[in-house]
């Protein structure tokens, strides 16, 4: 089981350590409820070194990164940062990702824990460009500060003014180490996350002065049940719940990231092609139940009696106080609007299809 260089500092607050992605994790320090709140209302840290980064290197990166995936890299410039998924030929996913570009020619990309060795050997694989692929995750730290206070602590901690425009980053020197500051996150707030290498006592150190940066702020750690509640409050997909290989972006809700008409053709246009000819057939839809209840992975969804879906992820969320949900549901029953059942412990509880996010910011 591997440990985050952060490790002793989550022992230090008291954290419930759990294993995910192959690592020993903060699930929650104090509660997951009082942690949501931090975020959505001060300013939260989430230790979140177990993702990969994965960078990609050489004259045809583009070109390579193109064919990768989905998104429309063409459209970054450096400093910039796309949403991205990869997807097999089937046009099921292969993973979710972060796509940063460093240069013309180096990306890095930034693709989940759990999926790490199964995402570098597909790109190994198909490797057709003959770009350097080199994976590096076990070299960096990554911190996520969210909240609406996380750009004050920041700056009072790196010393400089920071931009909050939406998926930008910047390298910055501090202490003599290069920090990436990227305007991204996993909670639907104001955040930002930090990329660094570093030895376990300088990023124990760093953990400290932002924490000290952060005291007048009310900053606090952050686990990753809160990370999970947050995400789902936006509506944000989750790759092994949401989205995986049996499932294709057009029917997970990221048409939006899906450029089928973009220059460089990709691994799984054609399958995607397919479906949107044909149509869908089921589709992801956020529901929100009325009643006191608490919607779980895996639980059916009816209507009328009959099986026509399933929730993927579900909780109850701190800022609504009501159940929420994403299931893929029969896509004749998917308009906004439509109320169908939840079938929890052999009950029908009534929910709704509703638009995303659940919460509005």
């Amino acid at each position: 089981m591997k440990k985050t260089a952060f490790y002793n500092a989550h022992l230090r607050n008291k954290a419930k350590m759990v294993e995910f992605g192959g690592f020993l994790m903060p699930i929650q320090y104090t509660s997951i409820i009082t942690e949501h709140k931090t975020v959505r209302n001060k300013v939260g840290v989430f230790d979140v070194s177990h993702m990969g980064e994965i960078f990609i290197r050489g004259d045809k990166a583009l070109d390579f990164v193109q064919r990768l995936t989905i998104n429309d890299a063409s459209k970054l410039k450096p400093g910039r940062v796309q949403y991205s998924a990869m997807c097999y030929e089937s046009g099921g996913v292969v993973d979710d990702l972060l796509v940063y570009m460093i240069s013309p020619t180096e990306y890095l990309l930034v693709v989940n824990a759990s999926n790490l060795n199964k995402d570098y050997e597909w790109m190994v694989k198909n490797n057709k460009e003959g770009v350097e692929i080199s994976n590096e995750s076990d070299e960096y730290s990554l911190l996520a500060v969210q909240g609406p206070r996380s750009k004050a602590v920041l700056e009072k901690l790196f010393g400089i003014q920071l931009e909050t425009e939406y998926y930008h980053f910047i390298n910055h020197d501090y202490n003599g180490n290069n920090f990436i500051i990227s305007r991204t996150g996993y909670t639907g707030e104001l955040g930002f996350e930090i990329y660094f290498k570093a030895t376990e006592e300088e990023a124990i150190e760093f953990w400290d002065k932002l924490f000290e940066a952060g005291k007048e702020e009310g900053i606090e750690p952050i686990g990753l049940g809160a990370r999970d509640s947050l995400r789902l409050e936006m509506g944000y997909s989750l790759y092994g719940n949401d989205i995986s290989q049996d499932t294709n972006p057009l029917e997970a809700g990221l048409g939006w990231i899906t450029k089928l008409n973009k220059a460089n053709d990709f691994i799984g246009k054609n399958a995607l092609l397919e479906v949107k000819k044909n149509g869908l057939k089921r589709k992801l839809v956020p529901l929100v139940i009325e009643e006191k209840a608490f919607p779980r992975h895996g639980y059916v969804i009816s209507y009328n009696g009959e099986s026509v879906g399933e929730v993927t992820s579900g909780t109850v969320s701190p800022i609504l106080d009501k159940g929420v949900a994403l299931a893929y549901v029969r896509v004749d029953l998917a308009e906004l609007g439509n109320t169908l059942n939840m079938v929890i412990r052999g009950k029908e509880i009534p929910c709704k299809v509703v638009t995303l996010p659940f919460i509005h910011k």
